[in-house]
């Protein structure tokens, strides 16, 4: 540890929160601890919140504003229903793709125009939504809605992954301080959509899903029949459900690196996350890097800091033991002028006394 420039009592404070909390990785210990001014309490107290889905400290209010996502699909792995490892149970699957030159042409016809209706469709709905219409989506209680989808959806299925007890902007903000991937996963009224049924009640609650979900992401969720889950829907486009994207901090933004549509197994959905996340690790390992690099320059210019303020203090005590002794000898040789003074006085004065004694 001396290695990275920490001193010994910090070595000891990041051994101790990695025996706390059983966080494996030395880095990210000494990472949290640092973030908090090596505060053991204070970073040990916030790994709770984390495991417990709390809000952090650093998104305490519900009034926090969330950072901008991009959402470019060009830019995400997408993940659907239709591949391998997919499943659907709401919809017939569609045949083999036909062989012939006619049902060639029929097909990339259908599929064009399936594709364009979606997209105005949304286009129009859109517009629909800037025209009003919408008083009723008016977001008053975002964290009402979350805790509601919450408690309903443990009540609905007892085994589960942790869901972030806060608001969407919270979930952000905590995920891109903390630099972790934020799954944000939509949810619709499975009595409507058996795919979304399916979804939770065996995929999400797969232990070895939950492990790898809990350990590494921060999961937020909330129904879009809400007006909180309704606005996180406009913001990052839903062609299908259940629907599950994960974010993360990309080249110091927020961007929606991975998408995924529709029912799958739990062994597709736990190997498509980790590639998702393979695929992005590097750039929260440069964020890491960068963060810690600036905590290091700043730490290591307050230490020159304080040590030129020690330096200064040091001179003027030097300079105020030099200018006593200086006022020493100066009063001393004042006092010794005076001496001489007084006696050369005195000497006049028996002078003139003789004078006039002789001159009586």
């Amino acid at each position: 540890m001396e290695a990275d420039g920490l001193t010994n009592e910090q070595t000891e404070k990041v051994l101790q929160f990695q025996d706390l909390t059983g966080i494996e990785d030395m880095n990210i210990c000494r990472d949290v601890l640092i973030r908090h001014q090596w505060d053991l309490e204070v970073a040990f107290q916030e790994q709770l919140n984390i495991r417990e889905g709390r809000p952090t400290m650093f998104a305490a209010s519900t009034e926090v504003r969330a950072p901008a996502v991009i959402n470019d699909r060009f830019l995400q792995q997408v993940f659907s229903a239709n591949m391998p490892g997919g499943r659907t149970i709401s919809r017939v699957p569609s045949g083999p793709m036909p062989r012939s030159f006619t049902g060639l042409l029929g097909y990339v016809i259908n599929f064009v125009f399936q594709y364009f209706y979606s997209t105005l469709t949304s286009i129009v709905g859109a517009f629909l939504n800037l025209g009003g219409g919408n008083e009723n989506r008016l977001v008053t209680d975002p964290l009402g809605d979350v805790m509601k989808f919450i408690h309903d959806y443990y009540e609905r299925y007892p085994e589960h992954p942790v869901f972030y007890q806060g608001t969407y902007a919270q979930a952000l903000n905590d995920a891109k301080q903390e630099l972790r991937f934020l799954i944000v996963y939509l949810h619709t009224d499975p009595s409507k959509n058996p795919d979304v049924d399916s979804f939770c009640r065996e995929t999400l609650s797969s232990r070895s899903v939950i492990d790898y979900i809990n350990t590494h992401t921060l999961l937020w969720g909330c129904d879009v029949s809400s007006p909180e889950g309704y606005r996180v829907m406009q913001s990052i486009t839903v062609r299908n459900y259940p629907l599950m994207v994960m974010i993360s901090l990309r080249a110091n933004r927020m961007m929606i690196v991975g998408r995924f549509e529709g029912d799958c197994t739990p062994e597709e959905l736990l190997r498509r996350l980790q590639s998702v996340t393979a695929a992005n690790e590097v750039w929260l390992s440069q964020a890491r890097a960068d963060r810690l690099e600036r905590n290091f320059t700043q730490t290591l210019r307050r230490q020159q800091d304080e040590a030129y303020e020690q330096s200064l203090l040091a001179d003027e005590e030097k300079e105020r033991i030099r200018q006593l002794e200086r006022d020493v000898v100066r009063q001393a040789q004042e006092a010794e002028e005076q001496a001489r003074q007084n006696v050369e006085l005195r000497k006049e004065e028996i002078a003139r006394q003789k004078i006039e004694l002789a001159s009586a």
